[in-house]
């Protein structure tokens, strides 16, 4: 079965008669390209029995090498209404529910939901996104693969740890260890002493001092998927409280981990990990969710929050980054990305959690 035809499967269970799709993830996902995006729509609809492209007449040529879909082509000289309307009108006339990409233009979604004034509407979250979480064997291997090059990245970071080196001297060392390895660097946040704190620091100049923790959380993308790992150093020996900090934070990853399988609710995982924070006095200082999904996207569902109810599945993947973030100290955040599998999970990083002292 085609990811086009498990699309519609997926649309007739949840009564969808509509998919609208911006060039980007979901778009790739299903039919292996994207147009270029820019301000011009470029709209592929996907109805119960037809699918077919808005097109820009720009874009139309290159486009057409990648599929052979129908294409509904506007220019600049006379704008996509009309391109739109028969789009619609040719792929899903009246349709009664439509599943709208979450990334797709503000501008470009009004041209499709002004055509369509009674129907109801949902995101493709519900729809392609529910499939996209279910990864296959080809897309875990991807994801494998990722995760030993971004182990090699963060052991090129540590060895380049010494005093007086920049948060950004050593964010390159990791990028330049993805790129050696065939991979795209997508982030590299570094933070030293009290930049540890901030869990989104901005990697800048801060020098590297001895005493410091740094948090290391680094990522890249290799055959269009992606790495995400969070490890800690420190030059020297660490400030007085740390090593209490660092076994917490460890042990609320081990209970996220062993509270992972399938049937069990997202929240759960949340809920394992924020529960063994709380319990050693830190609850406050845990200040975002426990995890996101990894694939084709650094940050895509599933979200381990406490409020998410979605049941795991055998072949999500999703990180388990659980930290706490002292102000004025430090910060410690350690991250996994997890495999669902049978009856549990498997971890894709074989580096050790522990501290590294350079």
């Amino acid at each position: 079965m085609t990811r086009l035809d498990r699309l519609r499967a997926r649309m007739a269970a949840t009564g969808t008669t509509l998919v609208a799709l911006a060039p980007g993830a979901h778009m790739r996902w299903l039919l292996g390209f994207a147009p270029h995006p820019d301000e011009r729509a470029c709209i592929l609809l996907v109805g119960p029995d037809k699918a077919g492209f808005i097109m820009p007449v720009l874009n139309a040529g290159d486009a057409r090498q990648h599929t052979d879909l129908p294409f509904w082509d506007w220019a600049d000289a006379t704008g996509p209404v009309a391109a739109v309307q028969a789009a619609l009108d040719a792929v899903a006339p009246g349709p009664a529910k439509i599943s709208l990409d979450e990334a797709m233009r503000a501008d470009h979604a009004l041209l499709l939901l002004d055509n369509l004034p009674n129907c109801a509407r949902s995101f493709a979250a519900e729809t392609v996104g529910a499939l996209r979480m279910i990864k296959d064997a080809a897309e875990l291997a991807a994801l494998e693969e990722n995760a030993r090059i971004a182990d090699r990245a963060q052991a090129a970071l540590r060895a380049a740890i010494r005093d007086g080196i920049t948060e950004t001297e050593l964010a390159a060392v990791a990028r330049a260890a993805f790129a050696d390895a065939g991979a795209v660097p997508t982030f590299a946040i570094v933070g030293a002493g009290v930049n540890s704190s901030f869990p989104h620091h901005h990697t800048g100049s801060a020098l590297v001092r001895p005493g410091q923790p740094i948090v290391c959380d680094i990522g890249g993308a290799k055959a269009g998927y992606n790495s995400d790992i969070t490890r800690m150093a420190c030059l020297g020996e660490p400030p007085h409280g740390y090593l209490e900090v660092h076994a917490v934070v460890n042990a609320a990853v081990e209970a996220a981990l062993a509270a992972i399988r399938p049937g069990v609710p997202a929240s759960a995982v949340d809920k394992a990990a924020r529960g063994v924070i709380v319990a050693a006095g830190y609850g406050e200082y845990f200040t975002h969710r426990t995890g996101h999904g990894l694939g084709s996207e650094v940050h895509e569902p599933p979200y381990m929050t406490g409020t998410n109810d979605l049941l795991l599945e055998e072949g999500m993947v999703f990180t388990v980054e659980p930290g706490i973030y002292l102000p004025g100290r430090f910060g410690i955040r350690l991250e996994e990305v997890a495999v669902v599998t049978a009856d549990g999970a498997r971890i894709l990083s074989t580096l050790s959690r522990d501290l590294h002292i350079a």
